[in-house]
């Protein structure tokens, strides 16, 4: 006799055990609260149905977003992260909730305890990502602070520096300013801004408070171009601190260029009497203006007049060019170009007198006809016409500028001269006293030849059958030297001679020409 192991005595049958414990009833709170766990990021609603696999992956999602999140950054967590990981939750939130729908929790024994206990486990996340947001901005606040410091140094090292070479550091630290400032209203970064631009400005503009006026402009210039970048309501007064020390360095350091002579005081003047017309330094503009022009008319009877001339006729040119319409010296300025410019034309003739006396007879023969020309009425116009005449014969006969020539006229002894020559020609001579005049062509003459005025014999201007263009003059007793020279005509060089007066005699001088035909 046999049975089988599910057969039992009296007729009864074991039935065979199940693969897998019952689903539980339908359960809707049970549900929710397996989602509410889930949502925690810890995989809970999977620990209490015993799904540890499915809890596994709640915490690797978990920890691996900890790894890309931790420590803190500034940029906060990375865009993926922020999207992938709320999905994954909202997945385990639906998945676990379908599982507890049919599935006995192992604890604790009523849905709406586990309900409640998932609630407080939002707790978690929650205050994480709170926790987060705290450390994040006590990271960006740092980074900020960090930001301020590299700017501020960079301010520091420039100032050590010139503003040429540092400018452009100067721009980026004031750009890093505006960053924090505009960008993060409200950080301590943002709120130390305004101390560090009052630094800003005094580094840049140091060059002021160490009395160095013309390496002041520049960065002056530069900070008032900063409101425009900054905004002048931001900045309050230090966005007018620039103007009152631009105007005095324009001044002082247009002054100073004033008194060396140097060419660039009319372009500071000019910027100074354009920008701040009616300030303080720009009053002072017209009568240094005016002390400079009586100092060069002063040295004009000094040891060099023609510098001194030349650096009047420069003013009368750059006073005129002053932009003095708003500052209201326009007619000043006007008054100090003209009084620059009369001493120049009066001075012209010291300035004649030394270069002849410096034996620069080309120079004084260009510079006593300018005056001649320039002053018709001038006292000393005929002694120039005369010093002019002097400095032409010394620059053929440098003997004849050993003395200055004076105004004196007329002498004792006649003294004829002809004019054996095809050309007209000038005559001028010099020595107790000066003189020019102009003979005319001889029609009849012709050029001689070298060789025949070194022939033994040879003697112009006496052929009786020609009519020679003559004059008479008189010259006192001494040592007159004449040079004449063609007017037109072929002759190139003039021709001198020099002659010895005595009483008694009655000489004859011959203009004539030579080629070098044999």
């Amino acid at each position: 006799m046999s049975w089988n192991n599910n057969d039992l005595p009296g007729g009864f049958v074991v039935p065979p055990m199940p693969t897998a414990p019952p689903p539980a009833p339908t359960d809707g709170l049970r549900a929710v609260a397996v989602a509410v766990l889930n949502l925690s990021g810890l995989g809970l609603g999977y620990a209490l149905m015993r799904r540890w696999g499915l809890m596994a992956v709640c915490w690797v999602a978990t920890a691996l977003l900890l790894v890309v999140a931790l420590p803190a950054d500034p940029d906060g967590v990375p865009g993926a992260a922020v999207v992938l990981y709320p999905v994954l939750l909202g997945l385990a939130a639906v998945h676990g909730g379908f599982l507890g729908l049919r599935t006995r929790l192992l604890w604790p024994p009523r849905a709406w305890l586990a309900i409640a206990l998932g609630v407080v486990l939002l707790a978690v996340p929650a205050g994480g990502v709170v926790l987060y947001g705290d450390a994040r901005d006590r990271a960006t606040e740092a980074m900020l602070l960090e930001r301020l410091e590299r700017a501020d140094k960079l301010v520091r090292e420039s100032g050590k520096q010139s503003f040429t070479t540092a400018e452009s550091d100067y721009r980026r630290a004031l750009a890093a300013y505006r960053g924090l400032r505009d960008d993060h209203p409200g950080s301590k970064a943002a709120d130390r801004v305004p101390d560090r631009l009052k630094t800003f400005y005094s580094t840049v503009g140091s060059p002021y408070a160490q009395k160095n006026y013309c390496d002041a402009i520049a960065p002056l210039k530069y900070l008032r171009t900063v409101p425009g970048t900054m905004g002048r309501k931001q900045l309050g007064s230090l966005s007018t601190w620039p103007d009152d020390r631009l105007a005095t360095s324009l001044y002082e350091c247009a002054s100073e260029a004033l008194g060396r002579g140097d060419a660039d005081w009319t372009t500071h003047f000019g910027d100074l009497l354009s920008t701040f017309p009616r300030s303080g330094p720009a009053g002072k503009v017209e009568p240094a203006v005016s002390a400079e022009v009586d100092r060069a008319v002063k040295q004009v009877g000094g040891s060099d007049p023609c510098s001194a001339v030349e650096h009047l006729r420069s003013l009368s040119t750059q006073v005129t060019a002053l932009p003095g319409d708003d500052a209201g010296v326009t007619a000043a300025l006007g008054r100090d170009a003209d009084r620059a410019d009369t001493n120049a034309d009066s001075g012209t003739y010291a300035c004649g007198v030394r270069q002849y006396k410096d034996k620069r007879f080309g120079d004084a023969l260009t510079t006593m006809n300018e005056f001649v020309k320039s002053n018709p009425h001038a006292k000393n116009r005929a002694r120039a016409q005369k010093i002019a005449i002097a400095a032409e014969v010394a620059q053929t006969v440098p003997a004849a500028g050993r003395s200055l020539p004076t105004t004196a006229s007329g002498g004792s002894i006649a003294v004829t001269v002809k004019n054996d020559s095809p050309d007209d020609i000038t005559v001028m001579y010099t020595g107790p006293v000066t003189g020019s005049f102009s003979l005319k062509a001889c029609g009849s003459c012709t050029t001689y030849s070298f060789t025949s005025t070194i022939l033994s014999g040879f003697s112009p201007c006496h052929d009786s059958g020609k009519n020679y263009p003559q004059r008479t003059i008189r010259l006192p007793v001494g040592t007159t030297y004449f040079v004449h020279k063609s007017r037109t005509g072929t002759g190139k060089s003039p021709a001198s001679d020099t002659a010895k007066l005595r009483p008694g005699y009655i000489y004859t001088e011959c203009a004539y020409m030579t080629s070098l035909n044999y």
